[in-house]
């Protein structure tokens, strides 16, 4: 999933771009911000960096496979007489 500590720190980069006349609602406008990302964060359909990774080896091998069977299957086609 998203790290926390990424959100966390979006957020106080948000709230730290509001002007220094209006520091009084910095906390409650870096609050607001983690909430609404936690929550939009959550709706998507995330998968962590080793899930991908893991996904992404099974993709390598089959295109691989894939490939090899690919090539037999052009031999065999060869070596079948044309009528």
């Amino acid at each position: 999933m998203f790290d926390p500590k990424a959100i966390d720190n979006l957020a106080e980069r948000i709230a730290g771009a509001i002007p220094p006349g209006l520091t009084n609602l910095k906390d409650d406008v870096e609050k607001n911000v983690h909430a609404l990302l936690q929550s939009g964060l959550s709706k998507l359909d995330l998968v962590s960096r080793e899930e991908f990774e893991v996904q992404k080896a099974v993709l390598a091998k089959t295109r691989a496979r894939l490939e090899e069977l690919e090539k037999r299957v052009a031999e065999l086609e060869q070596r079948i007489p044309q009528a």
